[in-house]
């Protein structure tokens, strides 16, 4: 007996049917690499593998969890590249979430094209839609497909042996052997269906929140009404409407439709609250858009993006509008494109300079009308500089340039830069078209000269870009300075030009005193993207979080380098303690028998004086299930700026510890009590069901005489 565990929603039909087949079509990567390949969708209705061709052995497989969306026709840089020899109709671009590469692909006929769209599109949806539950089966599903080696839907001891290490724990044999019998009900000596469901549930019995639910349940059964009111109010701290609240939840998430009837939670539905987003440490209030979205634009922190067309390094990387598609998506709503003169007259974007390869400007705009603008039509400002001949102001009075710097360095390439003559810098200024200089209004780029200068001009509509080092220099001498100045004009930093294997400044000292467009490389994964993605986690995802109110006051006392600046309330003490791990993932690349020894660090990122990690001890030999127990404290003191990451690594004492998965949020975005922390890959990308079980005590401290 296979093990099937279809989504409810799915039904097989003729299109499944035939992605079921099979089809041969060509997998193309360039003008020049085109090549065959067999498509088919496997039995599961969740994974599509692919082959050189029908009779030859497997050679990859991705899983539509993986598919962030299809797109039909030229929709890719290679596939316009092919357009004159072959049609729209028979080409797709399966894209996928993260940095994972698009996979274009070009079918034997429009009917087949249409079909594997469709298809594809579908259990997309269907995946997007999946409750907690859902979600659980089908990745139960995934790893009994993985262990199953000869594909007979039964599984021996031996397979499941090699499953846990797998699944990434090493268990002691004897107490796997029990389970396995206990599980094995036909006694046949192997697990069929629902008796692998069985093993499974025993092997990841939750102890941990078994203890927290008989610790408000009576009878250590069930959550009468009261009782799990008792526990939203007195741990979770849920506040008002707390019985309507606990009715929700009940009719949620409780799976037993006598039980829900009665108004009670088992253990099964507690387990499917607290994994749940409600259940997650992310506050789901400050989900949605939020927040106050009328104030001045130099109130907001604008996620933003440097050399938005770079998909590599900065000095012979590939330029491709797949960077700005990627940024897009992922938020950023400030988008660098550089413009130079190409052959025939046509513009074209790259970074100059540099042997980095260019994309035409059309290319851009056109990616750009289709990405960003069709609910912002009106509503671009462009950021540049203008033709000094050209230059006027909103208000009709022709612009000076401030004393100061002779000219604003707004690609990064300070090296670079200081390479070219004088004479070709001049050139360069002067050559801007001047219906490009008339479209720049708002957003001037002019060199910045000082605060004082820039205070004395009162010009709201100038904006200044600052490299990094300047910037960080300016807030360690003038923190309240750098802080009153952006309060009225928007200021925009950049990494050096030294950086050019594309790595990333720490935006957080920027955000600290009130700089809106932190330009960051969003082609590059690390913790400066996971701050940026933490901070813009909040307000829709909208790419615009509201600054707090010491940020946007012109006349403020705050200076981030003295926590007790005019911020606000505080201190605040933060107790996290971590109590357990479920189903963490292997380290990339590693060997299939290679097991993680897991730790746990909290990172604190805000002001110098709230800079601070811990961690815990690692676990030997154990990803699937590991127990901490430790707690770790903070104190924070202006937690209007603080985020906070969670990282898992795995421990090594010889060498440097790897990457396993992370999330990070803002801390006022934390809820109390027992939370779930849903781990992130090193692209920010979700990786269900792996997370981290905590308890969080948020605290205010008496202030400070």
């Amino acid at each position: 007996m296979a093990l099937h565990l279809y989504s409810p929603r799915l039904q097989l039909d003729e299109t499944l049917e035939q992605m079921q087949q099979g089809t041969l079509m060509r997998k193309v990567k360039s003008k020049s690499w085109k090549k065959q390949r067999y498509f088919k969708l496997q039995d599961d209705c969740m994974t599509v593998w692919y082959k050189s061709k029908k009779t030859g052995n497997t050679k990859y497989t991705f899983s539509i969890s993986d598919v962030e969306t299809v797109r039909e026709g030229h929709q890719s840089e290679v596939l316009q590249s092919l357009a004159e020899e072959f049609p729209p109709e028979h080409c797709f671009t399966v894209v996928f979430h993260g940095r994972r590469g698009n996979l274009d692909l070009i079918a034997g006929s429009p009917e087949e094209a249409q079909c594997w769209v469709r298809g594809l599109r579908r259990l997309v949806e269907i995946v997007t839609k999946m409750d907690q539950q859902e979600k659980m089966d089908q990745w139960i599903c995934d790893w009994f497909h993985k262990a199953d080696k000869n594909k007979d839907g039964r599984m021996s001891f031996k397979e499941v042996r090699q499953l846990l290490r797998m699944m990434n724990m090493d268990m002691n044999e004897d107490h796997a052997l029990r389970l396995f019998q206990m599980a094995d009900g036909s006694e046949s000596g192997t697990l069929e269906g629902e008796e692998f469901v069985l093993f499974y549930k025993a092997l990841t019995q939750r102890d941990d929140v078994l203890g927290v639910f008989q610790a408000f349940s009576q009878d250590g059964k069930k959550l009468t009404l009261l009782e799990l009111v008792d526990f939203l109010q007195q741990e979770q701290l849920e506040g008002e409407n707390t019985q309507e609240f606990a009715m929700e939840l009940i009719a949620r998430y409780e799976p037993s439709e006598s039980a829900r009837a009665r108004h009670v939670l088992s253990l099964d539905g507690f387990l499917l609250y607290l994994r749940s987003p409600e259940g997650a440490i992310f506050n789901p209030v400050h989900g949605p858009l939020c927040q106050d979205m009328t104030q001045p634009l130099c109130h907001y922190f604008i996620s933003s993006s440097h050399n938005t067309y770079l998909l590599e390094d900065q000095l012979r990387g590939q330029s491709s509008v797949e960077g700005y598609i990627r940024a897009l998506k992922r938020g950023c709503r400030c988008l660098e494109v550089d413009c130079w003169d190409g052959p025939s007259g046509e513009p074209v974007v790259y970074h100059g300079h540099t042997f980095t390869s260019k994309i035409p400007f059309q290319d851009v705009v056109s990616t750009l009308g289709q990405y960003a603008f069709q609910e912002l039509r009106g509503r671009i400002i462009l950021k540049g500089k203008r033709a000094e001949s050209l230059a006027h102001s909103p208000s009709g009075q022709p612009d000076e340039a401030p004393e100061g710097e002779a000219s604003e360095d707004d690609d990064g390439l300070e090296a670079e830069e200081e390479s070219l003559s004088q004479e070709a810098k001049r050139k360069a200024e002067t050559s801007q078209a001047q219906e490009l200089s008339d479209c720049i209004v708002y957003c001037h780029s002019v060199p910045f000269g000082g605060f004082q200068p820039a205070l004395a001009r009162r010009r709201p509509y100038e904006t200044a870009s600052l490299p990094e080092a300047k910037a960080r220099k300016l807030v360690k001498e003038a923190g309240n300075e750098f802080v009153r100045h952006t309060a009225r004009q928007l200021t925009r930093i950049y990494p050096s030009g030294l950086r050019t294997d594309s790595s990333n400044y720490d935006p957080q000292e920027m955000w600290n005193v009130g700089c809106q467009l932190v330009a960051l490389n969003v082609q590059t994964a690390g913790v400066e993207m996971d701050l940026c993605d933490g901070l813009f986690r909040q307000n829709a995802r909208c790419g615009y979080v509201l600054k707090p109110a010491f940020l946007r006051d012109a006349g403020t006392a705050f200076d981030p380098n003295d926590p007790r600046s005019g911020a606000g309330g505080g201190p605040w003490s933060l107790a996290i303690q971590v109590i357990s791990g479920q189903q963490l993932p292997k380290v990339a690349g590693s060997k299939a028998s290679a097991i993680v020894d897991p730790l746990v660090r909290v990172e604190i990122h805000g002001v110098p004086a709230d800079q601070a990690r811990q961690e815990t001890q690692a676990v030997d030999n154990n990803g699937f299930n590991p127990r901490w127990g430790e707690t770790l404290r903070f104190k924070v003191h202006v937690p209007e700026l603080a985020l906070v990451r969670f990282v898992v690594e795995d421990y090594d004492k010889a060498s440097r510890n790897d990457f396993v998965g992370q999330f990070t949020l803002p801390f006022a975005s934390i809820k109390s009590g027992y939370r779930h922390v849903h781990l992130l890959s090193k692209d920010g990308t979700a990786i269900p069901p792996s997370s981290l079980f905590v308890h969080v005590q948020i605290t205010e401290l008496p202030s400070p005489e």
